[in-house]
């Protein structure tokens, strides 16, 4: 995620005759950058639908990548790169010519997020469902590679349940105030006066942005999934969750804890004009149904549950109960899910599917190499990373 600081260009109307040649663009890239309030901040992704949508902003994560995190010279080391299972061969060929041309890196690879978590959980065939913030996939797989036929995906993720909660708790008259808008003072021990700051200039994206962080928080804290289908009235006897916000103010989470992450499993209630959602246990007989037959009973004996959103308690179990009646036939057909309880390997199945593959012994021979590179093209990518 990149942000563009244009204040320099919006402090004073009188300068506009020579803003031209001042205008400039500043990046900040990372969690903590973003974090910091910043006047005529736009915070912007590079992703859209889980695919790249600004080359710009790519670039910039990529620099601060080996600039400020690995601190190493691009040109000095192989890369392995993981990618949607749905990305498509243009960017694929984009991504190719960059890290060759702008990045003089040596050999390049790239890789199915699926493929990679499938390797991290020790199998070569499964179906991955994968639902993280912007988009849910479920991507079977066989014999370590993608079945890009049978590919299934989703903005129902965990972005979308953060805007739906944000939603009802607009409707119920809650405020919310990120945390850069307030100070507190310690006014006797133990007892703080809360104001509010005046930030000026501060643009909706950024404003969106910290708002929607609190939400994601109240999300991650409070919300379970229910082990049979949502029932507001079983709910409403429930005990509600408390959460303090920022600004001091505490609220309390009733069935609205429940019924946030039952839209995973029953979407009817999003109302988003000109798009229909499937829950996800339909997703995956959707997919699996797309492959042939004989492959069916292995890949429903292993299916692998990632990603951030998959970490909502009751997650996985509701998954088995709603995924069961689906099975073509309950009597041949065993259904397994895998989900690890450690929610670092959740998160990033990927990236420890990707250590195992670059320390295999024949990995070697799968690189592009700059020599195959200036030899063949950026479309020798879709020869050598199937």
């Amino acid at each position: 995620m990149t942000d563009a600081d244009n204040s320099a260009n919006n402090n004073n109307s009188a300068n506009n005759s020579n803003s031209n040649s001042d205008k400039r663009t500043k990046y900040y890239v990372g969690t903590n950058a973003l974090n910091y309030y910043r006047p005529f901040m736009e915070v912007e992704s590079p992703l859209e639908n889980g695919l790249v949508s600004n080359w710009e902003g790519v670039e910039q994560l990529w620099e601060h990548i080996y600039n400020a995190r690995l601190r190493v010279n691009s040109n000095e080391h192989p890369l392995l790169l993981a990618e949607p299972s749905f990305n498509t061969r243009a960017l694929r060929e984009k991504t190719t010519e960059l890290m060759f041309e702008k990045y003089k890196i040596p050999a390049l690879f790239l890789s199915k997020n699926a493929v990679l978590t499938s390797f991290a959980s020790g199998k070569t065939t499964a179906v991955v469902i994968d639902s993280g913030g912007g988009i849910t996939s479920v991507v079977p797989v066989q014999d370590g590679f993608a079945l890009k036929k049978a590919i299934v995906s989703s903005t129902l993720a965990g972005n979308r349940l953060t805007e739906e909660l944000q939603k009802v708790l607009q409707k119920k008259g809650h405020s919310i105030k990120p945390s850069f808008m307030i100070t507190r003072k310690e006014i006797r021990p133990s007892e703080f006066q809360v104001k509010l700051k005046d930030c000026p200039n501060t643009s909706p994206s950024f404003m969106n942005f910290m708002v929607s962080n609190v939400v994601r928080d109240i999300k991650e804290t409070a919300c379970r999934v229910s082990e049979t289908p949502f029932d507001e009235v079983a709910s409403a006897s429930m005990p509600t969750t408390p959460y303090e916000l920022p600004d001091g103010n505490t609220i309390e989470i009733g069935p609205d804890r429940f019924s946030i992450p039952e839209l995973m499993f029953d979407p009817s209630p999003i109302n988003v004009e000109g798009m229909t959602f499937s829950g996800v246990h339909n997703m995956i007989s959707d997919s699996v149904s797309k492959c042939d037959n004989d492959v069916r009973r292995e890949l429903y004996s292993n299916v692998i549950a990632t990603g951030g959103n998959t970490l909502i308690p009751g997650f996985t179990d509701r998954l088995q109960s709603e995924l069961a009646p689906n099975l073509p036939s309950q009597n041949s057909y065993k259904l397994k899910i895998f989900a690890t309880g450690n929610s670092t390997e959740r998160k990033f199945s990927t990236w420890i599917g990707g250590s195992i593959l670059a320390s295999a012994g024949s990995f070697h021979q799968m690189w592009i190499s700059t020599r195959e590179y200036e030899e063949h093209g950026a479309g020798i990518v879709e020869r050598k990373c199937p």
